[in-house]
């Protein structure tokens, strides 16, 4: 099969997914649940979530595992199962994909702060990360996707651990705020700067994911592209939710954010997908507007 990199090399836009977190709160996850649970309690909601998302015209899906990493699975007392879940998350994605698609391995944030900041050692968080990737390479990951970071330091021990344990292709987004002096990181890394340095600490993919809604995330691809000839990955929120009727409600709909991802090409993104309050009828929205 020719490779993700292979076709991001050809020229090609290819379409993600949309938000895995949205998905499992519609279909029973609670609030404040172990997401990766559903790796082994209920398959069928994994390989259904995946399924959708690839019928909805997704070239590439992400795994349940954006918190599989130990730090995170220990809070639930989940802590000696991460390779189990992440396996798992990564098989029943596999098991939903069909030919020419992708299974992409999702890690966000520990949660942690690396020292002096924090109390977490370099060793340890490159440990846990080559943990959490070994787990997913042994469900047939084809690539993963280190996500939602605001530390370059913590991204690029996962890309090292990612790399170095396995091999394969590393995507990595950054999640922005805007300021009155413009976009940076919680930790004051510039659009213009993830590019640079996350290219440097040896990502295939960067880019930028969540936070904004898609009228500033134009802006941040922009940025990137400009110091960067890295492939971009871009997931981006159905804008900044509101709280009505005691229920989170994300503003724009697939249609807004359908007309506008023409704009996010022309940036320079060449992967685009959703966060959260996006779901499969995002996806089938972004595809009719980039692939007809």
């Amino acid at each position: 099969m020719t490779t993700l990199l292979d076709r991001l090399q050809s020229g090609e836009i290819l379409i993600s997914d949309g938000a895995t977190g949205t998905y499992l709160q519609a279909h029973g996850l609670e609030p404040g649940g172990c997401p990766e649970e559903f790796n082994f309690t209920r398959p069928e909601v994994i390989r259904g979530m995946a399924s959708e998302y690839f019928e909805a015209g997704s070239d590439m899906v992400e795994t349940n595992s954006f918190g599989g990493s130990r730090y995170m699975l220990k809070k639930y007392k989940f802590g000696d199962r991460v390779e189990e879940f992440n396996r798992l998350g990564a098989e029943h994605a596999r098991a939903a994909a069909p030919k020419g698609r992708f299974v992409i391995g999702s890690i966000g944030p520990t949660g942690e702060f690396l020292e002096p900041n924090g109390t977490a050692t370099e060793k340890e968080m490159y440990d846990a990360f080559c943990e959490q990737s070994r787990g997913l390479a042994a469900g047939g990951v084809d690539a993963f996707c280190i996500e939602t970071m605001s530390d370059v330091g913590e991204i690029s021990l996962a890309i090292r651990a990612a790399k170095e344990t396995t091999g394969l292709p590393v995507m990595t987004t950054m999640t922005f705020d805007k300021g009155p002096r413009g976009y940076f990181t919680m930790m004051g890394i510039t659009p213009a700067a993830a590019a640079e340095q996350l290219s440097a600490a040896g990502a295939d993919v960067v880019g930028s994911n969540c936070g904004l809604a898609i009228e500033h995330l134009i802006d941040i691809i922009r940025a990137m592209r400009g110091a960067t000839d890295k492939p971009i990955l871009t997931h981006i929120n159905a804008g900044i939710p509101n709280i009505e009727n005691k229920q989170i409600v994300y503003p724009d709909t697939p249609e807004h954010m359908a007309e506008l991802m023409p704009q996010i090409v022309e940036a320079g993104a060449n992967i685009v997908g959703g966060c959260c309050g996006t779901g499969p009828d995002y996806v089938r929205a972004f595809v009719r507007a980039l692939k007809g």
